[in-house]
């Protein structure tokens, strides 16, 4: 595969990433009293805490990765987030059995976004980023 190829992928692969986390960060902040009403109803501790957090991991990430800046270092932070959100709000063994379908395929579907974001970390962001062009 061409250098041109792999920085188009990468490119792509990062704007799709910033698609995902960019809307669900401002939806956070748009519903800010919901966000925290959720994270309460989990029994997770600090809920406003905990909602700050995961809207700036989602906005500032994503626009890390859009920008290609710090990409591995997004990437790993997103990753991490994404694989602890799936635990406490995707725990489809948890449910009942009329949701727990739905619930699986989330928590799948955030594992497997996970491992994308770990690839992108371990590959960076290609050519066209800010990352190529540091020194």
């Amino acid at each position: 595969m061409t250098k041109s190829i792999q920085s188009s992928l990468a490119l792509a692969a990062r704007l799709l990433f910033t698609a995902f986390f960019l809307p669900a960060g401002i939806g956070k902040l748009a519903g800010f009293s919901g966000t925290v009403g959720y994270i309460a109803s989990v029994g997770l501790p600090l809920p406003v805490v905990g909602a700050v957090l995961a809207l700036v991991v989602e906005i500032v990430g994503s626009l890390a990765l859009l920008a290609g800046f710090g990409t591995r270092i997004a990437a790993l932070v997103l990753g991490v987030f994404t694989l602890a959100a799936s635990f406490f709000f995707h725990a489809y063994w948890a449910v009942p059995a009329d949701q727990a379908f739905v619930t699986q395929l989330l928590f799948w579907k955030n594992i497997a976004v996970v491992g994308g974001l770990l690839a992108l970390a371990a590959n960076g962001a290609g050519a066209f980023s800010l990352d190529a062009r540091k020194v």
